[in-house]
């Protein structure tokens, strides 16, 4: 589908863990593994919250329901591979397994983006345009935008993916990471395109995130504007609170983000960008449902609502 360029390198092997201590290994691994089904269970329970309580029938609660699928499939894509590295002596990954990976963590990393400015979108017209938020926020109008952020990570994810793969890949075949990255699958290919290639694939993305960012930023400005206006104290946190789960979300996953393609000064060992890019493949979304439970009083009072009670009967 990608017309991948299938050169002399069948396969690559993941070395991203190789420079640290190996009795530590088994220590990341419990550590992750939990982080990862914390992840998985928390964005399950906002799914199946939203789901079966009807007040939540929303447009927010909507799009909150799509970020939760993008993050448990993009944690899907990249941490199980990563689990299995850390005990297992064979680190190799197919030629074609490896590009399906990039494809997937691009496709489903940007589409997160996308969704966050929708959502920035949504709080827009809610605070901004109340009067006229059933007709923008139309049950046919949310179903577009969803649709299209899932349109656009698709496009972003095979865009990237093709333009690495037809690069020729000649001799080494290590990989300097824990996943089929960029940056270190562009240090193995070789020939006059190269430069090229990477510039645009990081003007590209960055460009993407930075025009997303942009957005929301945008979005929040007309927000606060219209948050001051409101002449009650209480009328002001009430309108604010709507938007501080999303808000926090948005500062952590762009702060993360921000280090795919901006290099921090000192940190350009392998031990310092394997830190790095654990902080945006493992740590946001672990800390994103969490984000939403405890900042969002609604879905965490629809939570109690709906789960403990049914402990509660369960248990008597």
């Amino acid at each position: 589908m990608l017309g991948l360029n299938l050169t002399s390198v069948s396969e690559f092997i993941l070395i991203g863990f190789s420079t640290f201590p190996q009795h530590l290994l088994p220590v990341f691994f419990l550590l992750f593994l939990l982080m990862y089904l914390f992840t998985l269970l928390g964005n399950l329970l906002i799914m199946a919250t939203v789901w079966s309580e009807r007040s939540l029938h929303t447009p927010m609660y909507l799009f909150l329901c799509a970020l939760s699928i993008s993050e448990v499939l993009y944690t899907f894509a990249i941490i199980p591979r990563m689990l299995a590295d850390l005990l297992s002596t064979d680190h190799s990954i197919s030629f074609m397994a490896c590009a399906s990976q990039m494809f997937f963590s691009f496709m489903l990393g940007f589409t997160h983006s996308f969704l966050l400015t929708v959502m920035g979108y949504d709080r827009y017209v809610a605070i901004c345009h109340p009067l006229r938020y059933n007709t923008l926020m139309s049950p046919r109008g949310c179903a577009c935008l969803v649709a299209w952020s899932w349109v656009g990570g698709l496009l972003i994810g095979m865009l990237v993916t093709s333009a690495i793969f037809h690069l020729t890949f000649c001799g080494l075949n290590e990989v300097h990471h824990f996943f089929c990255h960029v940056p270190p699958l562009v240090k193995l290919a070789c020939g006059n395109r190269v430069p090229g290639v990477a510039l645009g694939v990081g003007l590209v993305c960055s460009l993407v995130l930075l025009s997303c960012f942009l957005l929301i930023l945008l979005s929040y400005a007309f927000i606060v504007a219209a948050i001051l206006r409101i002449p009650s104290a209480e009328g002001r946190h009430k309108a604010f609170s709507t938007c501080a789960s999303h808000l926090t979300v948005v500062v952590v996953h762009y702060s993360f983000a921000s280090v795919i393609y901006v290099k921090l000064t000192g940190l350009h060992s392998q031990p310092g960008n394997i830190l790095i890019a654990i902080t945006y493949t493992i740590l946001t979304p672990f800390l994103s449902p969490i984000i939403f439970s405890l900042r969002n009083k609604e879905l965490k009072n629809a939570m109690k609502k709906t789960f403990l009670s049914k402990l509660y009967v369960s248990s008597i």
